[in-house]
């Protein structure tokens, strides 16, 4: 049987950042055989995750990154077993690749796909091999649960917990305006349900307008008088259910998400608001 050197234990650590016995234990399988003792390693690792496969992800982050010109936006979310994990730097750098690679190469319409393809830091290494390897190192399961990419101009934010994130989608030629961040910022605070008004059911709002004109009208003003009235508490109606461009403004309540996108240009489109796990 071949000898096991300390040094040769140590670099083969080095170069896994696996635990010491692991990697001596490969290294006797492998009969000091380094390259093999990697392989061994990686067949292991694989097991890890079979092993866990039935566990609980309850925790992680959800990442976002928007391309500097604003074409672009991408949002991941990665889940692992634990809280610590999902601060661990290992963990947290799996998920930067994974988001940056989402933003910056051909896009993916599912995970399978994104992990299919390089990861952008790591030459000649998948982001599907990448995922091997920190399952290996930390000993947790860990998924890529949800990818999407949009075109822009797009506004992103991920709260500081990394538990909630935001794509924001606007039409406009402004694609690097600072209020689709803070749209973004709006979304994951006060939870809109759509959009636009038209995206309510046609017949929940064609009820309250019936309402509001009959209640209107009976206050004996004339009928353009009423339809304006109706027309101002229509808007009311709209911001209470969750119509985004009709809520108040978050960052400037003297206005509403509409009449800020269009000072400068911008018109809102669609949103993507993540929770991690829901």
């Amino acid at each position: 049987m071949a000898e096991i050197t300390a040094q040769a234990v140590k670099q083969l650590r080095d170069l896994t950042d696996l635990p010491m016995m692991d990697v001596k234990k490969a290294l006797v399988e492998a009969e000091g055989n380094q390259e093999r003792a990697i392989e061994i390693l990686k067949e292991r690792n694989k097991k890890v995750m079979l092993k866990r496969l039935e566990n609980s992800t309850s925790e992680g982050v959800v990442r976002v990154v928007i391309s500097a010109d604003g074409t672009q936006g991408a949002m991941v979310e990665i889940q692992c077993e634990s809280a610590p994990v999902a601060k661990a730097d290992d963990f947290l750098f799996l998920a930067d690749q994974c988001v940056k690679q989402l933003l910056t190469g051909p896009g993916a319409i599912t995970p399978e796909e994104l992990l299919a393809q390089s990861a952008p830091d790591r030459a000649g290494m998948t982001l599907g091999s990448l995922l091997e390897e920190v399952v290996g190192k930390i000993r947790e399961k860990m998924v890529v649960s949800r990818v999407i990419r949009v075109a822009g101009p797009a506004g992103g934010y991920a709260h500081h917990d990394g538990k909630t994130g935001v794509l924001f989608r606007a039409a406009g030629e402004n694609k690097t305006a600072p209020v689709l961040r803070d749209v973004a910022m709006h979304i994951a605070a006060l939870k809109p349900l759509v959009t636009n008004s038209e995206e309510l059911s046609a017949d929940l709002v064609s009820a309250e307008r019936t309402r509001l004109t009959d209640e209107a009208a009976a206050s004996g003003k004339p009928a353009n008088i009423v339809e304006k009235i109706v027309d101002g508490r229509m808007k009311t109606f709209y911001a209470e259910n969750g119509v985004l461009g009709f809520q108040l403004f978050a960052k400037d309540d003297s206005k509403t998400v509409n009449q800020a996108l269009a000072e400068s240009g911008l018109k809102a489109i669609g949103f993507t608001r993540w929770v991690l796990g829901n």
